[in-house]
């Protein structure tokens, strides 16, 4: 009679808490999942392994629990008997993407102001829609929010990425509000260890901090082994570097480092100063040296920058994921920028930044990329991370470059390479199946079916449809 009893207590429990290879599913999250066997085969796909080596076709991939098992030329590989097969003729694999600059907020411009609203519920699930497995938030306007989002997602009670949770912006003034977060002589050591203690894993520098800010950030932040990324504007690139900052954001569309005659730790604006910086010119190919030299990594965000004309309004066709509200603000930004002389000077200095990138890398710079959902609003979590691997073709990078570059890159920023990051096998099943071959149509990245997430396969097209008009709400 007992055992009866404990059979059936434990048949309930998985009811209602699924098994997703050591990790208990929610309800919620289970409606998300399309696979979820132990042993899985991928067949006859268009493998995009994520290493940078040429496009492979017609492979086999067989996933074992939450590992990769093994690779091969379609009808080669040995399958057990009780393998679930899922027939991707025609269809293409990429690593999951592993983006360095998100956040889990949107941006709610007004009248040359800026407020930050959190997407709580929507932005998780429409990164992990979007194929992202893997995400650093970057700042956050509620990094406790962001902590306990990352919680429950590892726990199976929410549906996202695996999340490396940023401090709050670090600055001392600013022009947003939410974002100040040092005052006085109050002590940097304990600010930084208050985050540390709660959870968080990664160190956002902003605009507004002082040179000896940063140095006893960098201190504080390596004795933890934890790395320190800035979107800087006080303090320039050379500076930052020779000072030992891992990171930097926004690629060269941020740096201070050639306005004449800069104050020292004074933020002042460095966009007129770039429209001189081509990618030949003497200080800027030198400035690339020193930040080689120093090992720092920058993150290419080319979605926050996207100038309107000629694109879409959402660009990666996030429009239905908008409240109708907020789709109307967007449209309206929509039309009074598009064709305007601004948006003609975004445009080149858009394509001005591509060819400073691919310079940077061409000379053997360190490339990440993120999407940065704020700005003028218009990038939306999920499809601009789509949209991102699209950017990186217009750059000028080859189809296996982008998405190494938002993949392994990555990876081996935050030091996880040996367990993501490519299609190899004994890594995690993170990977992204695609309807369509991504080799010959960049296009079909906006077609993907489903994300494996450590061996469970999420159905992209369903999280994308539970969150269509609710973007601005949640």
């Amino acid at each position: 009679m007992k055992e009866t009893r404990l059979i059936l207590l434990i048949a309930i429990h998985f009811i209602f808490h699924p098994i997703g290879y050591g990790q208990k599913l929610s309800k919620q999250v289970a409606a998300y999942v399309e696979i979820q066997d132990s042993i899985v085969a991928l067949k006859n796909v268009t493998l995009i392994d994520g290493t940078g080596g040429a496009v492979k076709y017609n492979q086999d991939i067989l996933l074992r629990n939450n590992k990769i098992s093994a690779i091969g030329n379609t009808g080669k590989l040995s399958l057990p008997e009780n393998t679930k097969i899922v027939d991707a003729t025609g269809k293409t694999v990429i690593p999951g993407l592993i983006m360095m600059h998100e956040h889990l907020f949107t941006a709610k411009p007004f009248n040359r102001n800026y407020k930050a609203i959190h997407m709580t519920n929507t932005f998780p699930q429409l990164y992990l829609a979007g194929g992202v497995t893997t995400m650093r938030t970057a700042g956050g306007v509620e990094a406790n929010a962001d902590l306990n989002i990352k919680n429950l997602i590892d726990q199976g009670r929410a549906v996202g990425p695996t999340i490396d949770v940023s401090t709050p912006h670090i600055e001392r003034t600013g022009f947003i509000p939410q974002l100040q977060s040092l005052y006085g002589d109050e002590s940097i050591e304990n600010w930084l260890n208050y985050w540390f203690d709660k959870g968080v894993t990664s160190v956002k520098v902003y605009n507004n901090i002082t040179k000896d800010d940063l140095r006893e950030i960098i201190k504080v932040s390596h004795a933890k082994n934890i790395k320190v990324t800035g979107h800087l504007c006080s303090i320039t690139y050379r500076e930052a570097a020779e000072l030992g900052i891992d990171n930097l954001e926004h690629s060269f569309m941020a740096s201070t480092d050639f306005v004449m005659d800069k104050p020292e730790n004074e933020c002042v604006n460095g966009e007129p100063s770039l429209a001189s910086v081509d990618d030949t010119s003497k200080a800027f190919l030198e400035l690339i040296s020193v930040l080689i030299e120093k090992n720092l990594t920058l993150t290419y965000t080319p979605n926050v920058f996207e100038p309107f004309t000629d694109r879409e309004v959402i660009p990666g066709g996030g429009d239905v994921a908008l409240a109708p509200y907020y789709l109307e603000q967007m449209q309206t930004i929509y039309n009074q920028r598009s064709n305007s002389e601004r948006d003609s000077l975004s445009l080149i200095s858009f394509k001005k930044e591509m060819k400073r990138v691919m310079k940077f890398h061409a000379m053997g710079g360190k490339i990440t990329v993120g999407t940065d959902p704020t700005g003028s609003g218009k990038t939306i979590a999920g499809y601009s991370n789509q949209r991102l691997i699209e950017l990186l073709m217009e750059t000028g990078f080859s189809i296996e470059e982008s998405i190494k570059i938002a993949t392994l890159n990555g990876a081996e920023y935050l030091g996880i390479e040996n367990e993501t990051g490519t299609v190899e096998v004994g890594k995690e099943a993170d990977l992204v199946l695609i309807n369509g071959d991504l080799s010959k149509d960049i296009s079909n990245i906006r077609k993907m079916e489903l994300i494996f997430k450590n061996g469970i396969g999420f159905d992209s097209k369903k999280i994308f449809d539970s969150v269509k008009g609710k973007v601005g709400l949640y």
